[in-house]
């Protein structure tokens, strides 16, 4: 059967074989198809169905049809986009409630208050696309139980923006009607805007860690200079979370 390689899998290659993806197994495999099967039984659609791991050690899951935005195009900045994004990701996080792996094995560290399983990665590069509308979300593999704002400060980050990307034209008044928009939209009393901006500054030291092991250990440069972008928005945040 024909594998054709698909856009992204920065750290790691991902090919589609038929209706179906695959990407290298890892010890978080197990649990992440667990995961997986735990959301769709919680009746949550628009992910990957899992189907174990192929002769050649690779995880398998279902191709989800659709366009992803991996170049930021001018209409992943619209009202609908963010608010589909932030409903998306509610329906995700209340969908994993009760998840208990009966051997736990995740790619990426807990981080406490363990209120959810977080996608850990949810930004329009992940994010499955028909017609302009949202209708899925992919790459779950570093997925990791966490506090529900931890995921949303990474939603907000690439969807209000607090990244440069090309694509976006608005000031920064829009930026923060933005932020107040995906803090309204999740619809969680505790979370407030300046929660998503200090999580944010720490989800991206995080992210910054990660990046540098994972060029580290690729020898890759374009890691490396990712890591470099998400320190000096991390900076530029942390003035804007001190209000």
């Amino acid at each position: 059967m024909i594998e054709e390689h698909l856009p992204g899998g920065n750290t790691t290659p991902v090919l589609r074989v038929g209706d179906t993806v695959r990407r290298a197994a890892g010890p978080w495999t197990t649990t992440i198809q667990s995961y997986l099967r735990h959301l769709r039984s919680a009746g949550m659609t628009g992910i990957p169905e899992p189907f174990g791991v192929d002769d050649r050690g690779r995880e398998i899951v279902s191709y989800l049809e659709g366009d992803v935005p991996h170049d930021n195009p001018g209409w992943v900045w619209g009202a609908d986009v963010l608010d589909d994004a932030v409903l998306f990701l509610r329906r995700l996080h209340d969908a994993s409630v009760g998840f208990a792996p009966s051997s736990p094995g995740w790619r990426l560290p807990v981080h406490e208050p363990a209120e959810v399983v977080c996608h850990n990665d949810a930004a329009p590069y992940n994010m499955v696309f028909r017609g302009g509308r949202l209708v899925g979300l992919i790459d779950f593999d570093t997925a990791s139980p966490g506090p529900r704002v931890w995921d949303l400060a990474y939603l907000a980050y690439w969807l209000a923006p607090y990244i440069h990307v090309e694509g976006w034209t608005g000031d920064d008044d829009a930026r923060t009607a933005r932020l107040n928009r995906i803090v309204e939209v999740y619809g969680w009393d505790p979370i407030t805007p300046t929660d998503v901006l200090r999580t944010m500054v720490s989800r991206l030291e995080e992210l910054a860690a990660f990046t540098d092991d994972r060029a580290a250990q690729t020898g890759r440069d374009d890691l490396a200079a990712h890591a470099v972008v998400y320190r000096r928005d991390m900076e530029r945040i942390a003035v804007l979370a001190q209000g």
